[in-house]
């Protein structure tokens, strides 16, 4: 059973396994990602997108994949389709022009990781695609101050939570409701939730109940959304770095151009 789930997280079949060398080594970069993050942000927001560049760049070594950093989107939105994916951090595109150039890059094929304020949006943001991409109604209400959560898997044979445990301890976040859930939505496939178990959650500022989706892709859509992002305890837990990693891999492994983890031959 280990080793199935194994690969198929991979993406092997049984056949790749036994025939050749076990390792798939690349001579040149598989791919390229975009990571876009807000310099003026508030504090815990910056110091948890520093972090996260830091993450992503140790992916990069040996330069398996080629990685941009910027904080102006505005410069990239002619040229989005070099990138398999684009990663957001507590950021989204500001301006007709940037909105317009990332809905077309999604609707064409393109994939995307998001964290938690890169999908706020309230009655100001005017950004009605924005909710239909995530799958999900407005910002409804948070736990405040950041804490540790119990989150449960809600879909455990995705590949995205396949290697996790049905139950585990998220590190301390700020969460956030939407309103209606994405779970409403059809289309979308939670894969993680805060526990109900955990209410009331907070100290200062209480959730009492309501569905708590932390981590979803809308299968419309090459993307995966994670509802935490806030302050420097992101990135200190191995299960939601492996969280992480899965989830980059599989948003790029179903690029349209084809899986760039499967080397041609």
């Amino acid at each position: 059973m280990f080793e199935n789930s194994i690969r198929w997280t991979l993406g092997d079949t049984e056949e790749e396994k036994q025939e050749g060398y076990a390792a798939d080594y690349a001579s040149a970069p598989r791919f390229r990602a975009l990571l876009y993050w807000e310099p003026l942000a508030e504090e815990a927001h910056v110091q948890f997108d520093k972090d996260a560049i830091n993450f992503f760049h140790h992916l990069t070594y040996g330069e398996g994949f080629l990685m941009d950093t910027t904080t102006n989107f505005s410069e990239y939105v002619d040229k989005l389709s070099d990138y398999n994916i684009i990663i957001m951090l507590n950021s989204q595109p500001h301006g007709e022009k940037d909105r317009l150039a990332f809905q077309q890059y999604m609707e064409q094929g393109g994939g995307w990781l998001g964290f938690h304020a890169a999908a706020y949006n309230d009655r100001n943001t005017h950004w009605p695609w924005l909710n239909e991409f995530l799958g999900c109604g407005q910002f409804y209400c948070n736990n405040w101050p950041p804490q540790a959560a119990l989150v449960e898997c809600d879909y455990p044979d995705h590949r995205v939570t396949s290697t996790l445990p049905k139950q585990w301890v998220a590190p301390a976040s700020e969460f956030y409701q939407w309103e209606p859930s994405p779970r409403k939505n059809k289309d979308v496939q939670v894969l993680l939730s805060i526990s109900p178990k955990m209410y009331p959650l907070g100290i200062k500022d209480v959730v009492k109940w309501g569905d708590f989706p932390i981590a979803w892709t809308n299968t419309k859509y090459r993307m995966v959304y994670f509802n935490t992002g806030h302050g420097k305890e992101g990135f200190g837990d191995a299960t939601q770095n492996l969280l992480f990693t899965n989830a980059f891999r599989w948003v790029v492994s179903r690029s349209p151009k084809g899986n760039p983890f499967v080397n041609k031959k």
